[in-house]
């Protein structure tokens, strides 16, 4: 370690690299780590640790031996298979052509990575240790030298740049935007360390998670197979995670097999995880062919996302014979605010009159009670079900950033006084008469009158809104709220379309209202630009609102700036607020436990359904569970699957 800071010192450079910087706010968490040791020049001092955190202690030490949430003598082998829908016809999750496969990351590992227990710490995975100094100017990874990718070649720091340098020139231009002048250099110290130097502009609760956020490829892969970010794949880049792809059937299936040579499964962070042999993805037209499918046993684990199929769809042969689970796990995590949102590009939704008339049509309370068998809950914050959620009337903190907002006009003073905006609410009835007679004095105030036809029309234009769709099981929720569009005089409609056009008319902006589903961390950052930044309205897969708002914009900074915990929160509070202010969204529902059913043959750790570990996603089947190999044979043995 002394050789490569005085080589530090040294500024011995064998590659520099300068930058327009290209990744939006990694998912992973932002900060510092705690431990002093040394200077890199007078005066300097200099942070040498495993990790780091914005807020507080790192959870694990250096010397942990495994992550806490795992069963560390979980077995390894077997096989899981889950369900995909519709089809795919690609590998390349980064590109804007194409429809990507199922588990599209899974190839891949970072430099840094998080844990699902500790909610502000990141640590060394692909590194033994980073160095930086308390200004956060630079940041050094030391990377390990035992790291190999997929086909046993060597991953070094050179593959570290070429990544950074691959997403610069060819990375999705929502990314770069949203960091456009983060780095000044990348310098490869030797084989094994890479510097990464920021500018003063960046943010700096964000940049070692920025610089130690992206997926390393192989650059001898890329050189030698001349593919390309910006384009389709049909295989996955080279990686060196525990998995490599075993087979494809595009369109069909995809099964993918843990690598017995990978590098890593000693590693403190790996114990206990990774632990299928294989995993097998089959896709299915819908998702009702995909429960069919589940209840014949042609996959055994299914994440159920419909209320109705939850409710009444739980009594088959394999359930009844014991074969099947039927479970609920408690989800910690921030609520994923689901919504359809108005392409606010479309000069009908300018005015928020028109807006809140729409919004006021869906009967969530209706839904609820008749569609959904009552298991969801309204969504009413981005930051739902969390202590970054706006409640009650703002503090004086909160006055202080949205005071200058209103002095400029730029949001209306209620937001200083008054409680959050909140989803309309309704009666058990399909259609609300009260709800009804507010739009429709909204829209009149608007100057969108009913004509004799009985359609609402402002200068000869008629008021028409067109749900996209492309899934069949969302029709019994949108049609309803298109009928009581149509009783308050607008021309609705659903317009369902295959997967491969609904992607294509989403990402080109090409619709009036679309479901999007908003899902923040619990340390916003500065991937907040890619959801509602103005200078990514014209070309994002998070901004799909086309969300162009000076009130918004100038709160962001507050948000990505912010060094202390507390000031983190009234930021995010006060950024809440005005976001929900804008009613650039119809709200739809949130559940805090996982719908979750398996054929009776994988385990997880004791505890996992009491735990509040905010981080998981989907029960953290594919992470950690593990398969019993005794009680595979015996169902396999009881004819339980095709």
């Amino acid at each position: 370690m002394k050789n490569r800071r005085a080589r530090a010192i040294a500024a011995t450079r064998k590659q520099t690299t300068s930058w327009l910087p290209w990744l939006a706010g990694s998912a992973l968490a932002i900060g510092g780590a705690l431990i002093a040791s040394g200077a890199l020049a007078q005066d300097d001092v200099i942070i040498e640790d495993h990790g780091y955190s914005n807020f507080g202690e790192l959870k694990y030490a250096a010397d942990f031996e495994h992550l806490d949430y795992v069963n560390p003598d979980a077995p390894r082998g077997g096989e899981i298979s889950i369900s995909g829908n519709n089809t795919f016809d690609s590998f390349n999750l980064y590109a804007t052509v194409g429809v990507a496969a199922a588990l599209p990351t899974i190839y891949y590992e970072t430099v840094l990575t998080s844990t699902a227990d500790d909610a502000y710490g990141v640590y060394c995975f692909l590194c033994t240790t980073m160095e930086y100094p308390e200004s956060r100017d630079w940041v050094i990874f030391n990377i390990r030298d035992d790291v190999t990718f997929s086909d046993g070649s060597p991953m070094t720091a050179h593959d570290v740049d070429f990544s950074f340098r691959l997403f610069q020139e060819q990375g999705i231009s929502e990314y770069r935007t949203a960091v456009d002048g983060y780095i000044d250099t990348v310098e490869v110290l030797d084989d094994y360390t890479i510097k990464f130097t920021f500018t003063e502009e960046a943010p700096r609760r964000d940049v070692l998670g920025f610089a130690g956020g992206t997926p390393v490829f192989s650059k001898a892969w890329f050189e030698e197979t001349g593919a390309r970010l910006d384009e389709s794949s049909d295989v996955p880049f080279l990686g060196s995670s525990p998995y490599v792809l075993e087979s494809v059937d595009f369109g069909r299936q995809i099964i993918v097999a843990r690598n017995p040579d990978y590098w890593g499964y000693d590693h403190p962070m790996n114990i206990g995880r990774n632990n299928f042999d294989r995993i097998r993805v089959e896709y299915f037209a819908d998702r009702t062919a995909a429960f069919e499918g589940f209840k014949a046993g042609e996959f055994t684990f299914r994440s159920e996302s419909s209320s109705l199929i939850w409710a009444t769809g739980y009594d088959f042969p394999a359930l009844n014979d014991g074969w099947v689970v039927r479970d609920e796990i408690p989800d910690g995590s921030i609520g994923r605010a689901q919504s359809f949102v108005f392409n606010l590009d479309r000069e009908k939704f300018a005015d928020p009159r028109v807006r809140e008339a729409i919004r006021l049509m869906f009967n969530f309370e209706w839904s609820n009670e008749t569609l959904f068998y009552g298991l969801y809950d309204r969504v009413n914050s981005f930051w739902e079900n969390s202590a970054l959620e706006a409640r009650g009337v703002p503090t004086e903190a909160e006055i202080a950033l949205l005071q200058p907002l209103v002095d400029e006009g730029l949001v209306d003073a209620s937001i200083l006084t008054g409680e959050p905006v909140m989803a309309p609410t309704s009666s058990n009835r399909a259609l609300d008469r009260a709800n009804l007679r507010r739009a429709s004095e909204l829209l009149d105030e608007a100057g969108w009158v009913v004509g004799d036809d009985g359609l609402r029309a402002k200068d000869g234009e008629v008021l028409s809104v067109e749900f996209l769709e492309y899934s069949p099981g969302f029709d019994r929720i949108v049609n309803p709220y298109v009928e009581n569009l149509i009783r308050l005089g607008i021309d609705a409609s659903l317009n369902r379309v295959d997967v491969a056009q609904y992607t294509e008319l989403r990402r080109t902006g090409d619709f009036d209202m679309v479901n999007h589903g908003f899902q923040m961390g619990l340390e916003p950052g500065n991937s907040l630009r890619q959801w509602y930044g103005s200078e990514t309205a014209d070309d994002s897969s998070r901004n799909l609102m086309r969300l162009r708002s000076e009130a918004v914009d100038r709160l962001l900074p507050a948000v990505i700036e912010a060094r202390e915990l507390e000031d983190l929160t009234t930021a995010t509070h006060a950024l809440d607020r005005v976001l929900r202010a804008e009613g650039f969204w119809v709200q739809q529902w949130f559940k805090a436990v996982d719908t979750i059913a398996y054929y009776d043959m994988y385990r997880y750790p004791e505890g996992l359904a009491s735990a509040n570990m905010p981080n998981l996603s989907g029960s953290g089947v594919l992470d950690f569970w593990w398969y019993d190999a005794e009680a595979g044979a015996a169902l396999e043995e009881a004819g339980a699957f095709r």
